[in-house]
């Protein structure tokens, strides 16, 4: 009798537990963005024209971003963005892989040029669901270009010549280290002047060691140089500094103005001008 309860309530408990639900399935965790995939996808898109991309046979976007280790989950800050050629990479990069983009601009307050800039850029990138919150910030004395310690990178593309001839290289490299964390990286690309020669940044070239001893200064140490944006046809000597060569093409004096008989093939011939890549780091310690 005792066996015979002991299987009725052993059938009772079999049944109810087929009758209970199974538990529900764990959702899918959510595969992190491709970075490699992300980047293409700013590159090739839409919103860039025509013109832009025609540039990146020059500028080689991808190779220098990921170069410089840049991520799309970083907190990427882009010196004197300008027009915004990099913006239009960076922003919709960085946005769609959860990072930010802060562009570092001239101090609006310094001149009614430099306010209409930067006003002009904050009007070309106001479009969030294609560029993010772009954080524009301000290079210059009392400013930050981002919280202190808080990038992972501080990029520069062809600004440097300006600054040496400005006396403001220095205190810039010196703003650049303050914003990074430690272990985040300084990239610096820039007209490459021959080490031999004289430097003169009205030409538009500055030559390497220059740019290291910016950066060693300020603290960073020198990680690696690259070759992507060399071009060994750009002889540097021109007669309206690297402005002669593409895109800008100056033949006179006076931009804008063409002189006669000026020989454009030759320069054209050239292509944009020769570049150094650098990558610094700001010591963890």
């Amino acid at each position: 009798m005792k066996k015979l309860h002991a299987a009725a309530a052993l059938c009772v408990l079999l049944g109810a537990c087929a009758e209970r639900p199974a538990a529900a399935a764990a959702p899918a965790a959510t595969p992190a963005p491709d970075a490699a995939a992300l980047l293409d996808a700013a590159i090739a898109g839409d919103h860039r024209s025509p013109e832009e991309k025609a540039r990146d046979a020059w500028r080689h976007p991808k190779e220098t971003l990921t170069f410089f280790g840049v991520e799309p989950g970083m907190s990427v800050v882009e010196i004197w963005p300008g027009g915004g050629w990099y913006t239009k990479i960076l922003a919709p990069y960085l946005k769609n892989g959860g990072g930010v983009y802060n562009a570092a601009q001239r101090d609006p307050a310094s001149s009614a040029r430099a306010a209409e800039a930067v006003q002009n850029f904050k009007d070309a990138y106001a479009d969030a669901t294609l560029y993010g919150d772009i954080n524009v910030t301000v290079l210059g004395d009392g400013f930050d270009v981002a919280p202190a310690g808080t990038a992972d990178v501080v990029l520069t593309f062809r600004n440097v010549h300006n600054w040496t001839s400005a006396g403001q290289a220095e205190a810039n490299f010196k703003a650049f280290f303050r914003a990074l964390k430690p272990g985040g990286v300084l990239g610096v690309v820039e007209h490459r002047a021959n080490e031999g020669a004289p430097e003169d940044p009205a030409s538009g070239y500055v030559r390497e060691s220059t740019v290291k001893a910016l950066a060693e200064g300020a603290g960073f140490e020198f990680v690696e140089a690259s070759e992507i944006n060399a071009n060994p046809k750009d002889t540097k000597d021109h007669p309206y500094g690297v402005w002669t060569l593409p895109p800008v093409r100056r033949s006179s004096q006076s931009p804008g103005q063409e002189a006669p008989n000026f020989d454009r093939a030759k320069y054209d011939a050239i292509g944009e001008s020769d570049r150094m890549t650098l990558k610094f780091v700001k010591p963890k310690s």
